[in-house]
């Protein structure tokens, strides 16, 4: 990230904050004791954001946990009391220039009063607490795809079995222990292989090599293997690190290769668009046998007509998480094309996925988490 739009950002947020801390500290009767305590939450979940970001390598790993897990749960939260602030501002506001009711019938439950505060903040922790418990189910989405390509030996009936998963964003918010849930997810669809869509890694890889995250990988049992692109957050994590992490976890990373696997078809990966330099999708394609089904890994999904195009038969993205939050989803909803689910272009079969993990907080409100179960069958 550029210095200049780090700066911009951390001004909103840090504007974003005041208003709502003021919002509460006016919201709230006077009393010592409840003010300190909101000051004291304010220092801590507002700096939590930035310590574990700016300072957490160099922080024991538990306690950049915690930092993370507080500031980033914060930075939705917020976003909630934002939204609850801004509506009763503009009520008000409303309400002054149109005079329909007294302005001290809302004042009364707004300013100094402790039921009022009482009824947004549990409000608010109800929202998020549900969140929490719709992020921990973990959808399965069942995908069956029929192509036009013969899938190895053309008299075999049995469908290839793909389970496909994307952000994992393993690292000092998804732990261990999280993950290996998942390996046991994963083993339980009897895969015959696993492909991840990116973004593995979520800002450090150091909590993984600490904590032995590449035995867990090593745990998924697909007899053809585990396949993989990288993500943006392969590169934000420092790119070096993420690959010799992905070697270590025994996974096939593919950058802007392909692999015949199996001699039956081939999976191809694409470097994320971070990498200015990656090859386009035309030259990734141009030498393979494209009698074979071809299946491509490509993290952010933008322009998807090339799927159609260069004779791709499935495409796996993620990225987008669908936003995670709603309004937030109604922001990707908007830049992409499609932000989440499943799309036909020709020929070419696409699922974008909101991804099995999350970015900071573990909220999921109006989206879900997923794993995608793919039984990919020649189409008679």
């Amino acid at each position: 990230m550029k210095p200049i739009m780090f700066i911009i950002i951390f001004i909103i947020y840090l504007l974003a904050n005041f208003y709502v801390f003021h919002h509460i500290w006016i919201a709230m009767p006077p009393n010592t004791i409840g003010r300190v305590t909101l000051v004291s939450f304010a220092v801590v979940a507002v700096s939590s954001f930035f310590i574990s970001f700016l300072a957490g390598d160099v922080l024991p790993v538990w306690m950049t946990s915690f930092l993370y897990k507080v500031g980033t749960a914060w930075f939705f939260i917020l976003l909630y009391f934002l939204i609850v602030m801004l509506v009763k501002d503009l009520f008000g506001l409303t309400n002054q220039l149109f005079h329909f009711m007294p302005s001290d019938a809302i004042t009364r439950y707004t300013k100094e009063n402790w039921v009022g505060l009482g009824f947004m903040v549990g409000f608010i922790t109800l929202l998020m607490i549900c969140g929490y418990l719709k992020y921990q189910w973990k959808v399965r989405v069942e995908l069956p795809v029929q192509i036009y390509k013969t899938l190895g030996d053309s008299t075999s009936v049995k469908p290839l079995r793909i389970v496909a998963i994307s952000d994992l964003h393993l690292g000092y918010g998804i732990g261990k222990k999280e993950f290996e849930g998942w390996v046991n997810t994963i083993n339980a669809e009897n895969p015959d292989i696993v492909l991840i869509a990116g973004d593995i890694i979520d800002n450090s890889v150091r909590p993984l090599n600490e904590g032995n995250f590449a035995e867990s990988f090593h745990k998924i049992k697909a007899p053809m293997g585990v396949y993989a692109c990288l993500g943006n957050h392969e590169f934000i994590s420092g790119l070096k690190n993420s690959l010799d992490f992905y070697e270590k976890a025994g996974i096939h990373l593919l950058r802007d290769t392909a692999e015949l696997v199996n001699n039956s078809f081939y999976v191809i990966g694409r470097d994320d668009r971070s990498n200015e330099w990656r090859k386009p999708l035309n030259v990734l394609v141009d030498s393979l046998d494209k009698s074979k089904p071809l299946i491509l890994l490509d993290h952010q999904p933008y322009h998807l007509e090339e799927a159609e195009a260069y004779g791709i038969d499935l495409q796996i993205s993620g990225h987008t998480h669908q936003g995670q939050v709603w309004p937030i989803s109604a922001i990707t909803n908007a830049i992409y094309e499609k932000d989440h689910g499943f799309v036909k272009k020709g020929n070419a079969n696409i699922y974008i996925s909101s991804g099995i993990g999350i970015w900071g907080g573990k909220f999921r409100i109006g989206t879900q988490s997923e794993y995608v179960v793919i039984d990919l069958k020649t189409k008679e």
